[in-house]
Parts: C-alpha cells; sequence; structure tokens
C-alpha cells in the first residue's frame, strides 16, 4: 500500500495574465523552481485563489503540470469545493493522473452545518469517486471557512474510509488545537473499529504555517503546508529535514526563528494580503512584473507598499536562489 505524503508542500500561487486568465507557462515555471528546492506542490489552495477559479481552470493548470513531466507523486491539488459535484470531479481527475492526495476543503457556503451533514459531504465524495488510490488530506481553516474539522468527525471517517483519509492540514493557527489532533491520530497504524487486525496507514497532521514546523515534526506531524513555502522553500525544508532526523534534545530553535521572521514580513498587515505579498516578492526576485498580478476581489501591492516589502526583505537577507530561471 502507498505510504502517506510527507515533508514541505506549497499552495502553489497562480499567475494570471493581463485578462485574468491562468497563466500556464509562469505556473509550470514556478513549480519546476519550487520541486528544484525539495518542495512538494499543493496547487489550488487558498494561496492559489483557488475559490476564484473554475474547475475547468484547475484541471487545465494541472494537466499542464503533468504535460511538463512533472511527477505527480509531488501533488496535493486542492479539490474541495462546496459542489460535491465539483469536488468529484476534481478529485477524481487528480487521483487518476497519479497525485499523491488531495486537499479537501469542508463545504463551506452554508455555516452552523452539522457533524452529520460534513460526514455525509466526505461520505459522498469517498463513494463517488471510487478509487483504492484515493488519499484525502483534509482542510481545517476556520479563519477562512468558518466552517471547521474537528476530532470527532475525524473519528467517524476514519473508522468508514481507514484508507482513503489521510490526514489533514491545521490551518487554524492554534498549536493547542493541532496537538489535539496528533495525539488522537498520528500513529504509524491504528485498529480500524473493534477489529484489532484491520489496521490503517497513519493519519498525517500538516500544519498550515512553517512557524509551527518544529513543534509539529517533534510531536509526530508530517510537515507543512505553507503559503510562504512559495518564496523560502529550501530554508523550510532544511528545518523539516533536521528535525525529522536528529533527536528531540538536539536544539532546532534558532532554525524556526529564522522561518518565523520571514513568515512575519510577509504576513505583516501593512500588506493588503499574504498572496500580494508573496506574489510581489516573486516579481522582485524574478525580474518579472507580470507576477504581481491577482485576481478580485484580491489587490495588488501600491507602488509604496512593493517598495516597502522590497527594503523589509533586504533588510533580513531574503534571497530566491534560482528563481526566474529556466
Amino acid at each position: 500500500m502507498k505510504q502517506n505524503f510527507r515533508g514541505v508542500l506549497a499552495p502553489v500561487v497562480t499567475p494570471f495574465k493581463t485578462d485574468l486568465s491562468p497563466d500556464r507557462e509562469r505556473f509550470v515555471r514556478h513549480c519546476r523552481w519550487l520541486v528544484s528546492q525539495d518542495c512538494g506542490l499543493a496547487p489550488f489552495g487558498t494561496t492559489s485563489e483557488a475559490n476564484s477559479m473554475s474547475t475547468d481552470e484547475r484541471i487545465s493548470l494541472l494537466e499542464a503540470l503533468l504535460a511538463a513531466g512533472i511527477d505527480p507523486s509531488r501533488m496535493m491539488p486542492g479539490t474541495g469545493c462546496c459542489s460535491i459535484v465539483e469536488t468529484v470531479a476534481l478529485t477524481a481527475h487528480a487521483v487518476k493522473h497519479g497525485c499523491a492526495g488531495v486537499l479537501m476543503l469542508p463545504p463551506f457556503y452554508y455555516k452552523s452545518v452539522s457533524e452529520e451533514g460534513l460526514y455525509r459531504y466526505f461520505s459522498e465524495v469517498v463513494q463517488r469517486v471510487g478509487d483504492a488510490r484515493l488519499r484525502i488530506y483534509l482542510y481545517h481553516i476556520p479563519p477562512v471557512a468558518i466552517v471547521g474539522i474537528t476530532p470527532k468527525l475525524v473519528e467517524r471517517l476514519l473508522n468508514a474510509y481507514p484508507n482513503a483519509i489521510a490526514g489533514m492540514k491545521d490551518s487554524s493557527g492554534d498549536w493547542n488545537n493541532t496537538k489535539t489532533f496528533l495525539d488522537a491520530f498520528a500513529e504509524s497504524a491504528r485498529p480500524v473499529g473493534d477489529s484489532p487486525r484491520k489496521t490503517r496507514l497513519g493519519f498525517d497532521v500538516f500544519v498550515g504555517s512553517e512557524s509551527f514546523l518544529l513543534a509539529n515534526m517533534r510531536n509526530g506531524g508530517a510537515g507543512a503546508i505553507s503559503a510562504t513555502a512559495n518564496v523560502n522553500p529550501a530554508a523550510i525544508h532544511e528545518l523539516y529535514t533536521l528535525a525529522s532526523a536528529v533527536p528531540a534534545d538536539v536544539d532546532l530553535e534558532s532554525q524556526q526563528a529564522r522561518l518565523n521572521v520571514m513568515r512575519d514580513v510577509f504576513s505583516s498587515r501593512k500588506f493588503p494580503s499574504l498572496i500580494a505579498a508573496l506574489k510581489q516578492a516573486i516579481a522582485i526576485y524574478a525580474n518579472d512584473p507580470k507576477w504581481a498580478k491577482v485576481r478580485p476581489p484580491m489587490v495588488e501591492l501600491t507602488t509604496e507598499q512593493a517598495k516597502l516589502l522590497a527594503a523589509e526583505l533586504r533588510a533580513v537577507g531574503f534571497a530566491m536562489n534560482g528563481i526566474g530561471k529556466d
């Protein structure tokens, strides 16, 4: 049976042309650079502006990556939509092409939905996709989606679909919440139901910010799926590798602190959004102003904000080695 995904992944920023259509060539080039930096790909996440894109656009971009020869085993595309039909279409497409997993938002429009309703949604997706290769990573991002993933829901889904439910991304920003899931589910193999002989693969917990990467790895986590991996992948991967390889008493706090400094620059409230700041950084370091484009309702950095970002990145010694080169 296939092993679960581990490591550092970027929810890949989506470049747009002047007419706001996705820019396939820049997208593929950026993904190649990320892979060269030992970073996995989680396209069509929050940072990707995925919910401002159509199903066809997402499918087209994923097919562009496959046509470019990028290994689908390095990919965990986002497939969660409010519509079950769209979620199934995106998920089945990713599974058919050999992606290692899919990152799945809950249906996020209706608020205060019940656990039973969410269980039915995910259950329907699993059954309609109907493929033993399906590996779902549940996406918990209550600051944005409001609708969240609870331990009780995970337990129900694991009991019903022990191999389809592979893990989660916790973007709550609350380490105590992440620790709750790690303590409950992050084991290499667990009994399923009442049968001690029927086991599943481990439930892998990714944090949604590298600020929690060291803590996650020290508590049995699988890595990080982080927006800033789009621009700082090598350094984040380095901490992941170190934390995976050395005993827990080895002090890695200085490496974690350096990552936090970079994260703080990009997530500053001085900028209209983290997404716009990341795209502006790529525009600067790739010497490619077209990268700054975002799709409404997002807005780009102003000229003054772009100068401020550039100055702050210089001040902390930021670099994007090899970006903009084929």
